[in-house]
């Protein structure tokens, strides 16, 4: 017994010895730069700044974007960027309502109205609309000796680097023995897209630079590209010198311009409409590409001004914040455990640090239409404040102000208090119609947690003014929506589909989640009441007392309280397994017996249906393991081999066909490791989610526990 103290008292001060060490970031981050050495469809790489991002192939820009279409697409998107087809029917929002009766009054929810006729195309027309544009593709018009277009089995040698220090792509290849180089990066402040291109083919005229617009295709999954509809769009030269131009694009009711500012001489030609070609002159050729919403003054950046600008931003994101360093570990899943959390913050800073909630599959192309879910905003963004970058969570906080008067009406709509944030949106805050997000409600508590996480960094009273009406309003609706049962004096969650979507509104009553965000979203909502010096609401207080109790059967929770076959139905053995954030996301609360959630869990590691999971479900499971005691499944849950747990060599988190890219599994492993490393409000384990066997030595510095 004595050996064995000692021995954890030795593990342990080395834990808190390695913390203390100097990370080499430099080193750490550039051992994990992406390298690509062939044209795949799920290899592109992207630049950005979170609220514009560019995606190339193995050209360095955006040549082959047919071969990408159906893998990573090459995207160019802003948070800006939103198009809607011509509403020539005059539907309005209401004519997608249909009511429910889940407590004895009507309450209309916006949904999707599968019988033919007006409802229905209203319905349908308001989900696809807003949707998201690709703003254009820039790319290389190649040709070799003999003139015929260069495929892309032509391109040869191909050493491609994605240089995460600098915020640079490094793109080298040939095409028939000659070489080519491009530099492609963005700016860290404007819609600017910088790229310097270098071979004797350009002075041959066998490369030059294209601009291709399309003309949205308003689908629910895709590259948001329609090449058929050229008549519906317009394309302009508005302005042009000797060494730059300026395009209009006009798509119904949109307008946004693209200013070009090159170095050197070219020639600007127009193959036909929405096609423009650049021809330089010589053998290397630079230029920077904006693209604004209105017209713009002239372009004075250059190529060096903008690469200046991404280095000195990635230097500082890099040297800033939190780091983890695996080098020291022994297991040998360390090293790509390091890969995918090093990408994973280039990934949603580029993608998900904007001025609005990201859409899931970030700016690289279309999900949902391009709209954002609110439900996965804690995902993408709660672990910004956790790796010490809360002024990254902090930019897409704004936009919950300009979308309160929408969440109001929807909450008066449906005659509870306060407001209901809606689940799937855009910019205008519009409730696209859903028979399955219309009826979530998890989503409600994400604004109260994090506040709460960017108040704990920043302990300020300027922080509590300026979220504290939103996070009262936002408890106000959650306790007017949660019933009181008189029978057995306590509160019940109803009429919901919880985060487990494979249940039903109509049946769901007490999701073991949503009880518990519930409970400690209240809690916290109260603290602030007092951290403003007002007083705690009695009313709350009794609901925080008399919130149900998880519901148990045989010793485990189940998904919800009226369904007694949770373990033998497979509705509810797919999909999430929304009970481990009970305890995992959530702290343990008096709600949830830690014996019954560790059988819970433990069940669930061994025979939940791991095949049809999302990519946040594996840091779910890792956060529930490191609060219940169990490092080793921790560290085995974020590298289970299943396919929505793949990291591809760009680090995006592979779901399927579909969702090629999925960015909440990205940000729910980078808050996973944080909380690993760092723990938890009241934990005093070192490192608790990694095992204490001498092979887990992480290092790291800058983090900040979970509540």
């Amino acid at each position: 017994m004595k050996k064995l103290v000692l021995s954890l008292l030795a593990l342990f001060s080395l834990s808190c010895a390695a913390q203390k060490a100097k990370i080499d970031r430099h080193a750490l981050v550039e051992r994990n730069s992406p390298h690509v050495k062939q044209v795949d469809k799920l290899s592109s790489l992207s630049v950005g700044n979170g609220n514009f991002a560019y995606t190339v192939d193995a050209t360095g820009l955006q040549t082959f974007p047919d071969v990408y279409s159906t893998g990573v697409p090459l995207g160019t998107q802003s948070q800006w960027g939103w198009h809607s087809f011509p509403n020539t029917e005059n539907f309005k929002p209401e004519e997608a309502l249909k009511n429910y009766n889940f407590r004895g009054w009507e309450e209309p929810y916006s949904v999707q109205i599968k019988e033919p006729g007006r409802q229905h195309d209203a319905s349908e027309y308001l989900r696809a609309n807003e949707h998201r544009l690709h703003l254009g593709y820039i790319g290389l018009e190649m040709s070799k000796k003999d003139g015929a277009a260069v495929k892309p089995e032509d391109i040869t040698n191909i050493d491609q680097k994605l240089d995460l220090w600098n915020g640079f792509i490094e793109s080298n290849y040939s095409l028939e023995g000659t070489k080519i180089t491009a530099k492609t990066a963005v700016s860290a402040y404007k819609d600017q897209l910088a790229v310097t291109l270098k071979s004797a083919l350009l002075g041959k005229k066998q490369i030059k630079v294209n601009f291709r617009f399309p003309y949205p295709s308003g689908k629910h999954t895709d590259d948001a590209t329609d090449w058929s509809s050229p008549l519906k769009h317009k394309t302009e030269i508005v302005s042009q010198d000797e060494h730059s131009f300026v395009l209009k694009r006009t798509l119904d009711t949109t307008v946004y311009y693209v200013s070009v500012r090159y170095e050197g001489k070219a020639v600007l030609s127009q193959k036909e409409p929405h096609y423009f070609i650049v021809t330089p002159q010589g053998n290397e050729f630079s230029f920077v590409c904006e693209f604004t919403q209105n017209k713009p003054a002239k372009l004075s950046e250059n190529v060096n001004k903008v690469y200046a600008i991404s280095s000195a931003y990635w230097n500082d994101f890099w040297q800033k914040g939190a780091a983890v360093d695996f080098s020291k570990c022994t297991d040998v899943r360390a090293k790509e455990l390091e890969r995918r959390v090093i990408l994973s913050q280039y990934l949603m800073a580029i993608q998900s640090a904007g001025k609005y909630p990201p859409q899931e599959t970030g700016l690289t192309y279309n999900s949902w239409f391009g709209k954002f879910h609110l439900e996965m905003h804690w995902w993408h963004a709660a672990h910004f404040a956790l790796w010490n970058r809360t002024d990254l969570l902090e930019r897409s906080m704004d936009w919950y102000a300009k979308a309160y008067p929408v969440a109001k009406q929807i909450a008066e709509r449906q005659k509870f208090k306060g407001i209901r944030w809606m689940k799937m949106t855009d910019p205008t805050a519009q409730e696209a119609p859903s028979g399955v997000g219309s009826f979530l409600i998890w989503q409600q508590p994400h604004f109260i947690y994090m506040s709460e996480l960017i108040y704990r960094n920043n302990p300020d009273k300027k922080v509590l003014e300026k979220y504290n009406l939103l996070v009262q309003e936002t408890a106000e609706f959650m306790a007017s929506f949660a019933t009181y049962d008189q029978a057995k004096n306590r509160y019940v969650l109803k009429g919901i589909i919880a985060a487990q979507e494979t249940l039903r509104a109509s049946e769901t009553v007490n999701p073991p989640f949503e009880l518990s965000y519930w409970h400690y979203a209240m809690q916290v909502a109260q603290k602030w009441r007092e951290r403003m010096g007002q007083k705690r609401k009695p009313e709350w207080d009794d609901l925080i007392a008399k919130l149900s109790p998880l519901t148990a059967k045989d010793g485990l929770y189940l998904a919800s309280e009226d369904a007694v076959n949770t373990y033998t139905d497979v509705r509810f053995t797919s999909d999430h397994p929304a009970v481990l954030g009970a305890v995992g996301i959530l702290p343990q609360s008096r709600l949830v017996k830690p014996e019954i959630m560790k059988n819970t869990f433990d069940w669930i590691w061994d025979k939940w249906n791991w095949d049809e999971t999302w990519g946040w479900d594996y840091p779910m499971a890792a956060m529930s393991a490191a609060r219940l005691g169990e490092p080793d499944k921790a560290v085995e849950a974020l590298l289970m081999d299943k396919r929505t747990n793949t990291y591809l060599i760009n680090g995006h988190n592979y779901q399927d066909d579909r969702l090629r890219v999925y960015l909440p599994g990205n940000g729910g492993l980078l808050a996973a490791v944080g909380m690993m490393c760092a723990g938890w409000d009241g934990n005093e384990v070192a490192n608790p989610g990694f095992p204490k066997d001498g092979t887990w030595n992480v290092v790291w510095e800058g983090m900040k526990p979970m509540p």
